[in-house]
């Protein structure tokens, strides 16, 4: 079980010590894994303090000068009260600048409302140029990180906090559509998630034989890839640590609408995630799943199934499709 925070900052500490173009940005946010950047790079190491939206223009200023700039905060400040700066500074000229979130969804489940990053989907879709990209292990967020640092790109990198297993085997090669088939559907329902919450889906799929796509890259959602995906289920399911407004259920399904030779290919889809009007309450991750109803308890009652514990539900390694 590893961070992927730490498999992030190792891999590009690993790429700075032969590329001294490489700048690591952070807001007074502190990871064990950083202490070695900042003890061996001294000069490709800034923190910023408390002083999230400077960061961002720091990094505007970095990569104008032909820096390879990554900036590293908690996932509701990077975004949120820095989202005028990302799109003044950063996407107004489409700067290959890497923006790394820590802490998606519920990831700080018990600060509360001030640490959650449940609209942090919305906001950054709505930013020109930006991709979002979400791994869902370490496998997945080492190869990403491998490929931002190769070819930086104006990129968000939302990531799970805390520790998490792998769903992909050390062959895992990062799709070009960023969509993995985890499981295949036996029953024509595919469940569809991202990050965290591909885990859900998992628990939801065992003993019934559900498919399982992982959203590795949520904007852009590539709907080509998507179609010949689910064109033989009936029923698609998006679960998500979102609130429902602009999240991956409304991506998946403005994806699709735009692709013409989508049109009636699935009879029905369900989006589940945080409805408008939910309760700001405090509790552990998996109390506010079920209080929001985003767990895979509430899947199988949309389904029409009684919700089988699984004792196991990693998804075993898998290579990409």
């Amino acid at each position: 079980m590893t961070e992927l925070r730490d498999i992030v900052i190792s891999e590009i500490t690993h790429a700075a010590r032969h590329d001294h173009k490489i700048m690591f940005l952070a807001s007074d946010f502190g990871a064990p894994a950083l202490d070695e950047f900042r003890r061996d790079l001294p000069d490709q190491f800034l923190s910023v303090g408390i002083a999230e939206q400077n960061m961002i223009d720091v990094a505007a200023g970095l990569a104008l000068s032909g820096r390879k700039v990554f900036c590293y905060a908690m996932a509701p400040f990077i975004t949120g009260r820095c989202w005028e700066q990302i799109k003044c500074s950063l996407s107004s000229m489409n700067l290959p600048v890497v923006l790394i979130g820590v802490g998606a969804g519920l990831g700080y489940d018990r600060v509360s409302m001030t640490h959650l990053a449940v609209e942090d989907l919305a906001i950054m879709r709505a930013i020109n140029h930006l991709s979002i990209w979400t791994p869902s292990d370490p496998v997945s967020a080492q190869v990403m990180v491998q490929e931002l640092i190769e070819f930086p790109k104006f990129c968000y990198l939302r990531l799970e906090r805390g520790t998490v297993g792998a769903c992909f085997d050390r062959q895992f090669a990062f799709p070009e559509s960023g969509l993995s088939v985890l499981r295949q559907s036996q029953t024509r329902v595919m469940l569809v998630a991202s990050g965290s919450m591909v885990r859900v889906a998992i628990a939801a799929s065992h003993n019934w034989g559900h498919g399982v796509l992982d959203v590795q890259i949520v904007k852009p959602l590539d709907a080509e890839a998507l179609s010949e995906i689910i064109k033989d289920v009936d029923v698609v399911v998006t679960v998500e640590e979102h609130i429902r407004a602009g999240g991956l259920g409304s991506a998946l399904l403005e994806s699709l609408s735009r692709y013409k030779p989508y049109r009636g290919l699935v009879r029905k889809i369900h989006c589940l995630a945080i409805a408008d009007g939910f309760e700001i309450v405090n509790g552990d991750r998996q109390q506010l799943r079920r209080r929001f109803s985003i767990d895979a308890t509430t899947i199988h009652a949309l389904l029409g199934e009684t919700f089988m514990d699984p004792t196991d539900v990693a998804p075993g390694a898998r290579s990409s499709k």
